[in-house]
Order: C-alpha cells, then structure tokens, then sequence
C-alpha cells in the first residue's frame, strides 16, 4: 500500500473504526487512543498491507488487542490502588441516552459476546469473515452471537421502556 493510498484508507476508515471500538470497549476515550495506536502500528508496514485484502480488519484487530492489554493493565493498577485504600473513580457516561442505553447492555456481556455482536451487528460482518478476525470457529462465533442476543434483548426493552 502506498504512502496515499494508506492515507485514503486512513481518512475512509477512522471514524467506523473507532465507533466501533467504542461499541466494543464502552470508552470513547480508548476507543480512539487504541485506534490511533493500531494505525500508527498500521502505518510502520503499510508495504505489507494489501488494499484489497481488509486492512481495516487488521487495525481493528490490532485495536483490540491493545484495549485488551490496557484494561490488563488498568486492572493491576486499580489493584494495587485497592490495596493501599484510595478511592478510584470512573468518569460517568456521555450524554448520549440511547449509545449510553447499548453500551450500557453491551457491558454486561462477556468480551467474546460483545465483540462477536458489534462485529456482526455494528461492522455488518459474516458469521465466518468474524470467524476468521477473531480465530474462532463459525459454530462458535454463532453461539456468542445467540447468547449475546438473549442477553441484550431484555435489556434493551427495560431501557426503552424505562424500567
């Protein structure tokens, strides 16, 4: 991919990406920190991204891979936090009601769940291209793709009707 072309791909694909980052983490914040690090990332061996072969899944990926480490490593922090006896506060969600209502429901999934559901509904990708992105069979993939849905479904009416 050439130096232009990474641009275009950059310009066309930062913004889905980091939306759907978000959709995955629930952190606007690290959404786009992870994305732009999985860019950067991108950018070093742009020669080797081909154009025609999803350069997006690989910075998604990539992406996730660092939310995953970041929340290891916020973790052992908030750990060792713990265990001194200081408070540790999160900041509240955005003002949005109906993304805060579907990040709220998506929290509550597990990450192969939720990841599965945002690629699948969010990206619009196959049952095999998640598959192949993530590294697990297609029964697997619709298995969390059917649990991800009977847990989201009661939760989202209970927000849509304010329970």
């Amino acid at each position: 991919m050439t130096d232009e072309e990474f641009e275009e791909f950059y310009a066309h694909t930062v913004k889905p990406l980091v939306g759907q980052l978000y959709l995955m983490t629930g952190d606007l914040q690290e959404a786009q920190d992870v994305v732009q690090e999985a860019f950067v990332r991108a950018w070093s061996r742009r020669a080797a991204l081909d154009k025609d072969a999803t350069p997006d899944a690989w910075v998604r990926t990539t992406a996730w891979h660092l939310a995953i480490s970041r929340w290891r490593r916020a973790r052992r922090a908030t750990d060792a936090w713990r265990r001194h006896n200081r408070a540790h506060t999160v900041p509240a969600p955005g003002p949005d009601p109906g993304t805060v209502a579907l990040v709220h429901a998506l929290r509550a999934l597990s990450d192969r769940q939720r990841r599965a559901a945002v690629l699948h509904y969010v990206c619009d990708l196959s049952v095999e291209r998640i598959a192949r992105e993530t590294g697990v069979s297609a029964g697997t993939v619709k298995t969390h793709l059917s649990r991800a849905r009977a847990a989201l479904a009661p939760r989202l009416l209970e927000e849509e009707h304010g329970v």
